[in-house]
């Protein structure tokens, strides 16, 4: 099946087939980003977003890490237990930022001209972004840290992230060093780091001198503070003072790991008491069976990681301590996540030093480029199959916290309504009482795909949802509690998340007419949404090297 690629007249065809099915749906996703917002001034609205961190990472998912500050968070807000991303930085931030799915908003794999508008540089000309829209409603609107949706050296470009609705952006375009990172900027300005630098304290830094700037200058006005860190991404880098606090319990291996994670989980509420915990990923091996000399270098990784993810929950506490010294807590809106599931990946270019591992250097260290890789992805994971780059939950699924004082019903407990990262937009528009534009700056965007969270932070149902998925041929569509996923040139499976959330029972076999109904309806999004078949782009041709392996696998001869 060929999958067509779209051209201007996908405006029009967005209005036709709505993922959420009905004209009713449609009409929910209209007065979610229309209704005004609930009592008192326009908010301000933190949106913090991680990088590559699995969904039982974080203390209040299950983690062993300690994340105070994100549990605090927890504590005093609303989890949701069913919160979808889009499986990969580029395109979740593109999703975020816009509202729409990524094929929609240009960005339908990563940042290379292949197939346009659905596959470019960066975001297409028919999205608008929160901060556009924010900012038009008198909002002060500020990015901090990892952009990945356009330019991060050329101010003059279209996609540059002060052209794109931001007041000031501090950051880097993808990720790196985080002790020598470049790209870096500072609002316009090309900037080195300096001999001190750390990725995760200086985007720290810089998210706390804006607020403390807004508060000095800018207090008449709500901020819009889009915070992105690039932990605990690759590669692992972390200062040594905060490596040694986590050496040790990583020692007995990911096995036993994900299965003290399980056991939290279920303990905490987090997963159902039926949800299994879903068998060890097929290209990991068992901890018994990794070498003795191998085990010290595995749990250093491992220790590393939960470092990187320490080191973003302080930086968290720090903004969250900014706000408070302002006096803008009671009305500041903060929701945090991950933009995919943990990375299995393995990426070692060296002689090339910009992503090589220097012979002899210690994982952790500015010399070191060493990744999570699958084992302890699969932890990270916990309890699901899969990861970064797949469709099925473990590379969809993320925490998803948000606080609001004095403004969310069921404060410190869980909801089982499903969300998805194209509800950020709709969420953040409602929150500031701003209508979603048919046209803007003469422009003509596509309507908003997703829908409000309001609701949901007022204790009340968004309903049954229809959401779907792709990235490199891997594909998956929810609707209500069934979801179809395959991999790239795999058979679809069909899953009963509302009893069996790890997939592991495939009914497939079981529900033919379930599995043609949901793939037909899957067909029919992708063609909406703009995805071409991967057969027909340049990275289906992917092969496993060893400079670069997906999932760890191993390299074919």
């Amino acid at each position: 099946m060929k999958l067509l690629s779209f051209a201007a007249t996908f405006v029009i065809a967005s209005c036709v087939f709505c993922s959420h099915g009905s004209a009713a749906d449609r009409a929910v996703v209209e007065r979610g980003a229309r209704s005004p917002r609930p009592g008192g001034d326009k908010p301000n609205i933190v949106l913090i977003l991680a990088d590559d961190l699995g969904f039982s990472d974080i203390g209040c998912y299950g983690s062993e890490i300690a994340t105070p500050n994100l549990d605090r968070l927890a504590q005093n807000g609303l989890r949701f237990r069913q919160f979808y991303n889009a499986a990969r930085c580029c395109p979740t931030r593109a999703a975020v930022l816009t509202g729409l799915y990524p094929h929609q908003a240009g960005v339908g794999h990563m940042l290379e001209r292949w197939r346009e508008p659905g596959y470019s540089t960066g975001l297409n000309e028919h999205c608008a972004t929160i901060a556009e829209l924010l900012r038009q409603a008198g909002y002060r609107t500020y990015h901090i840290g990892k952009w990945h949706v356009g330019s991060a050296t050329k101010a003059s470009e279209r996609n540059y992230p002060m052209n794109r609705g931001f007041d000031h952006a501090h950051g880097t375009g993808g990720g790196g060093n985080y002790f020598a990172l470049k790209p870096l900027y500072d609002d316009r300005k090309q900037i080195e780091p300096g001999p001190d630098f750390y990725a995760t304290d200086a985007f720290t830094d810089w998210a706390v001198e804006r607020i403390e700037d807004h508060g000095r200058n800018h207090a008449g006005q709500p901020f819009f503070l889009h915070l992105c860190y690039t932990a605990p991404h690759f590669p692992l880098h972390a200062r040594s003072r905060d490596i040694e606090k986590h050496r040790g319990p990583y020692r007995d291996g990911w096995d036993a790991l994900r299965a003290r994670r399980y056991a939290r989980q279920k303990e905490m509420g987090v997963i159902p008491e039926s949800c299994l915990l879903s068998p060890r990923d097929p290209v990991a091996r068992a901890w018994p069976d990794i070498a003795e000399a191998d085990r010290a270098e595995w749990d250093l990784r491992m220790s590393v990681y939960s470092a990187m993810i320490d080191c973003m929950d302080r930086g968290i506490g720090r903004v969250l301590e900014a706000i408070h010294r302002s006096g803008a807590t009671e009305n500041t809106v903060v929701m945090f996540l991950s933009d995919n599931g943990a990375s299995a990946e393995a990426l070692d270019t060296w002689p090339n030093p910009d992503r090589g591992n220097v012979p002899g250097s210690v994982t952790g260290t500015r010399e070191s480029h060493r990744c999570l890789e699958v084992g302890w992805a699969n932890a990270a994971n916990t309890p699901f199959r899969e990861h970064k780059m797949w469709v099925h939950e473990g590379g969809i699924s993320t925490p998803f916290v948000v606080s609001w004082p004095g403004r969310l019903r069921g404060t410190g407990t869980f909801t089982n309504q499903v969300g998805h990262i194209i509800d950020l937009m709709p969420t953040c528009l409602e929150l500031a009482g701003v209508e979603y534009p048919q046209e803007f700056q003469g422009r003509t965007l596509i309507p908003l795909e997703g829908r409000s969270l309001v609701p949901t932070f007022q204790g009340r149902e968004l309903g049954p949802r229809t959401l779907a998925w792709e990235h490199e041929g891997n594909r998956a569509i929810r609707s209500g509690d069934w979801k179809l996923v395959a991999t790239f040139r795999g058979p679809w499976e069909l899953f009963d998340l509302a009893n069996d959330r790890s997939e592991v029972h495939n009914l497939a076999a079981d529900h033919p007419a379930e599995v043609a109904r949901l793939k037909d309806e899957w067909t029919r999004w992708a063609q909406r949404v703009g995805v071409v078949n991967w057969e027909e782009l340049p990275g289906s041709r992917y092969k496993p090297t060893k400079q670069y392996r997906k999932k760890s696998e191993p390299v074919a001869d």
